[in-house]
């Protein structure tokens, strides 16, 4: 593989770049680069410029309203995007659901939920983990019962990011009780608002409401909202986990965390000198970079794939196990840079921006929320445990 980017690769790059500079507003940049609370309107106003400059789904094909970009095209604007501090985009409707859709969804489902996502007129969450289905998400319970228009659907599901904020859940269900766990699933689309559906918060260990558990009892949803065949959800289930995984990578993102380490780095000061000079320290950050880099390559390769329509495969595992712990390394040594300012713990600063009150640095606000917020990232889309077997099963053949 060519790493050398073209003269049009870099066009585009620098087109990017422009549209970044003009587009992106300054109050969601000062909150990406400083670690603050992104509000729920800040992640729509974005998917909204993105979907007026015709990006809104950048990996879509055209017919659906995407940009069809290939694997380079996706890779820059990733990059760029995260440098810029521009929010992570939700990943739940465009780059999770939407795929399922156009893979696997009807005519009438591809017209009315695709354009709705692009403009982000409808918020999505997922449901797939249970409180005893998690990594064995084989085992979920939730029932769906189906009667002559309609399925009746009753049970839990939990760790939902951002329920709190969804009109839409895409939910993994049990259809049949009597076949094998993976053949009885189905997938079903459920309206939030539809009586019977209750979201209760989950308050984690840095004081955020971020995930949530979602209750359904009697939640009536009509037949037309099964994507795919019924009892053939598990195949939309791993189609969508490999896209999860290989979202979770987050390779601008720990580029833009690495620059601001090496920043920090070289301005903090331990013994009289700047801890980028303390040797122990520096090679802890080279090693970082350089396992940065390698999973680059792997990341283009997986979004190669996906440019040929080809799901991701045993690959998505490599990238969800090295892009997790990349950044909760890149975290740990942020922690670090900063020293005890950074166990300051304050969620109103990190709403409103650095408080007067704090003790220290500007930059130690949301350092130890990120830190704590970051442990997941090693458990959630798939612990990094289940990824390592399935490298073993599917690459090893082991």
């Amino acid at each position: 593989m060519d790493l050398n980017f073209n003269a049009t690769e870099s066009a585009f790059r620098t087109e990017v770049r422009n549209f970044l500079d003009e587009k992106l507003p300054q109050d969601i940049r000062h909150k990406v680069r400083n670690g603050l609370i992104l509000a729920s309107d800040d992640y729509v106003r974005w998917q909204r410029l993105l979907h007026d400059q015709g990006w809104g789904g950048a990996a879509w094909p055209l017919a659906f309203g995407g940009c069809n970009w290939n694997a380079v095209q996706q890779y820059i604007f990733e990059e760029e995007a995260a440098m810029a501090g521009a929010p992570r985009t939700l990943p739940f409707g465009v780059k999770m659901v939407a795929p399922v859709i156009i893979a696997f969804g009807s005519p009438a489902q591809q017209q009315h939920f695709l354009p709705r996502i692009l403009s982000a007129q409808d918020w999505w969450c997922q449901g797939y983990s249970e409180p005893g289905a998690g990594s064995d998400l084989a085992s979920l319970k939730m029932q769906a019962v189906r009667g002559d228009t309609h399925y009746v659907v009753n049970g839990q599901k939990t760790w939902t990011t951002l329920g709190q904020y969804a009109n839409w859940i895409f939910c993994l269900v049990r259809t049949d009780l009597q076949a094998k766990p993976q053949r009885g699933i189905s997938f079903l689309l459920i309206d939030m608002k539809t009586p019977g559906v209750t979201v209760r918060p989950i308050i984690t260990m840095d004081g955020a409401h971020e995930v949530n558990e979602v209750w359904f009892e009697n939640v009536r949803v009509p037949i037309e909202n099964l994507v795919g065949e019924e009892n053939n959800g598990w195949t939309c289930a791993k189609f969508l986990l490999g896209h999860e995984r290989a979202n979770i990578a987050g390779i601008g993102i720990a580029k833009r965390e690495l620059a601001r380490l090496k920043q920090l780095a070289a301005i903090e000061c331990r013994h009289g000198q700047p801890l980028l000079r303390d040797t122990l320290f520096a090679t802890r950050i080279a090693q970082i970079e350089i396992d940065l880099m390698a999973l680059e390559i792997t990341n283009l390769r997986v979004l190669s794939a996906e440019a040929e329509q080809r799901a991701p495969g045993p690959e998505a595992s490599l990238l969800k196990i090295r892009g997790t712990e990349i950044q909760q390394a890149i975290s740990e040594l942020l922690v670090q840079v900063i020293g005890p300012y950074a166990m300051q713990l304050r969620r109103e600063a990190m709403v409103a921006g650095f408080s007067g009150e704090l003790a220290g640095p500007a930059n130690a606000v949301g350092l130890a929320a990120s830190y704590l917020n970051l442990r997941k990232l090693s458990i959630y889309g798939g612990s990094n445990e289940i990824q390592k077997n399935i490298i073993s099963q599917n690459i090893l053949g082991i």
